[in-house]
């Protein structure tokens, strides 16, 4: 017998429409009928963690690959674990619904004082918490459960924001009418007048440009406009980079590709073709501290385009109302039109001459370069992964996923357990440091029992490197304790398949990346490096951050 239809089987259902097709959780008293629900679900399947912060990362990691993600908590002691993670989604344009398991909505309104709350009847102290972190909230009952799921969905797709929904155990069990058509984020179009003011602005400062070059970075990801980036540079000769969060979106072995730009700390070929531009097309750029060595950028505001979501810079005029798609559109056909046919060099590429002998940051990241394949998969988390990670040539359709706004260390490994749930087919390569795999480490355990296959390198510098470089490099606060990391597999799992190796040497880095690159099985690989050796991109950023904080 068909049981009947409720509100907690509409909001899995929008779950669906928006492209979920997994929910990140923990389970707690809250939830656990909304869970009933989600384990009879032939749609959406259940992905349990080991605690809600890796839940939230995990929730992150799939919506940059799929473009959306739920995660389940319980109210209060569950909710507050995760919102560190759905912080980090906030700051960096990830659409995560957080859906909160709470009370009923009888004892909420009789102020009980009941357990995972503050003992003071108040029942709004953790929505209030959230209302900063998240774009839109709503507090479902009866009434109005079924407009504000799809509310708050809608927003969270135009703003490719976290949104709060918290569901109180009654209201899941409440009956409700099946939605009659699918959420579809209507895409936003401006108005004829703004267009042709925005065309005629940045046809005149294309007009009176010799050299322009294209400046990318990841609100084109999020927004799911790099294909059509990828046909601008494929259609117009144009010099082309991205910032580091950016990069994936250009296959960058193709001419015209100069790779990842950074402010002062960028090598003189990339710096030369955006800087050295006499215009530079700014798509969904976000100039921050990491990402510019410090605000070391030279870029003004009468050199450059700006594309934003919903609104574009020429100069110093703002055109308000575009979205970023229609102005890529016009942009796209202004240089085809206007700029003039020029035979780009190769893409430089790295070296690949690698030293023999012990690890070096050198020797690891050009060891690495070899390894990569079309279609993987990277995360390198905050410090010497990331920053280093920054001097990779990438191939086409690599997602590469890092996390340098928010800056969360050890958001990588738990993410990753995200991205493989999204794409079981692509590999999966973890680069993380080994303080912050020690925050997030339990979720090696879900990636076994999922039977997942990622290749995890560990970079072993015994510590914090990147805090050491920045204050205190020989303060006992910067050091961790030393953990026996190819033993924590068999730890975190009673059928353990993985296989751990550590190495020392460059001759042994790239043996065992040919064992690994089968993927037969989930690989973990520990990598000495000396404790102070940093990426120079990162020895650049480090000095940039230590000035500031010290003025």
């Amino acid at each position: 017998m068909r049981t009947p239809y409720t509100v907690a089987d509409y909001l899995l259902d929008r779950l669906t429409d928006c492209g979920a097709d997994h929910l990140f959780g923990v389970p707690g008293d809250y939830n656990l009928q909304f869970l009933d629900r989600v384990i009879e679900s032939p749609d959406i399947c259940w992905v349990g963690c080991a605690n809600e912060l890796n839940a939230a990362y995990a929730a992150d990691g799939y919506a940059r690959c799929k473009g959306f993600a739920a995660l389940l908590t319980t109210f209060g002691v569950g909710e507050l674990s995760a919102m560190n993670g759905v912080a980090g989604s906030f700051a960096e344009y990830v659409p995560v619904l957080h859906i909160i398991g709470a009370p009923g909505s009888a004892s909420q309104q009789k102020g009980e004082l009941l357990h995972h709350t503050l003992g003071d009847g108040n029942f709004r102290h953790f929505y209030q918490m959230s209302e900063a972190i998240t774009v839109a909230q709503a507090v479902l009952t009866e009434q109005n459960a079924c407009y504000e799921i799809d509310r708050v969905l809608m927003t969270m797709l135009r703003e490719r924001r976290p949104g709060y929904l918290m569901l109180p155990v009654d209201v899941a069990k409440k009956p409700a009418t099946p939605p009659v058509n699918a959420l579809i984020d209507r895409l936003y179009e401006s108005d004829g007048f703004r267009l042709e003011a925005f065309r005629h602005a940045a046809a005149q400062r294309l007009a009176n440009s010799e050299r322009t070059a294209l400046l990318a970075d990841f609100l084109v990801l999020r927004y799911g406009l790099q294909q059509q980036l990828q046909q601008w540079v494929a259609q117009t000769p144009i010099a082309h980079a991205t910032l580091l969060m950016g990069k994936g979106i250009f296959d960058e072995h193709k001419p015209g590709c100069y790779g990842t730009y950074s402010g002062s700390a960028s090598g003189e070929a990339v710096k030369e073709a955006i800087e050295g531009a006499d215009t530079v097309i700014c798509v969904g750029a976000c100039f921050t501290d990491t990402l510019t060595a410090g605000f070391t950028h030279k870029l003004t505001l009468q050199q450059t385009i700006d594309v934003q979501p919903y609104a574009t810079r020429v100069g110093e005029t703002w055109f308000t109302g575009i979205p970023m798609a229609q102005a890529i559109e016009i942009l796209t056909s202004l240089c085809r039109e206007q700029l003039a046919p020029r035979q780009l060099p190769p893409a430089p590429l790295p070296s690949a001459r690698v030293h023999n002998g012990s690890l070096s940051q050198d020797s690891f990241w050009k060891t690495l370069q070899s390894f990569i394949r079309p279609g993987d998969i990277i995360l390198a988390d905050q410090g010497t992964s990331a920053f280093g990670a920054a001097a990779l040539r990438l191939p086409a359709g690599v997602n590469f996923i890092v996390q340098p706004i928010w800056g969360s260390i050890g958001y990588t490994l738990a993410a990753a357990f995200g991205a493989q749930t999204a794409c079981p087919q692509r590999r999966v390569i973890v680069i993380t440091g080994d303080g912050a795999a020690q925050l997030t480490i339990q979720e090696l355990g879900s990636m076994l029992r999922d039977k997942q296959r990622p290749v995890i390198m560990v970079l072993n510098n015994e510590g914090y490197t990147v805090e050491r470089a920045i204050h205190g490099p020989e303060q006992r606060y910067n050091d961790i304790a030393l953990w026996n990391w190819t033993q924590l597999p068999q730890a975190l799992s009673l059928d353990c398949q993985a296989e751990c190796w550590r190495v020392s040497e460059t001759v042994q880095l790239a043996e065992v990346l040919e064992k690994v690159a089968r993927r037969e099985r989930l690989s973990l690989i520990e990598v000495m490096l000396p404790k102070a050796d940093v990426p120079p991109l990162l020895g650049a950023i480090t000095q940039a951050l230590k000035a500031r904080n010290s003025a």
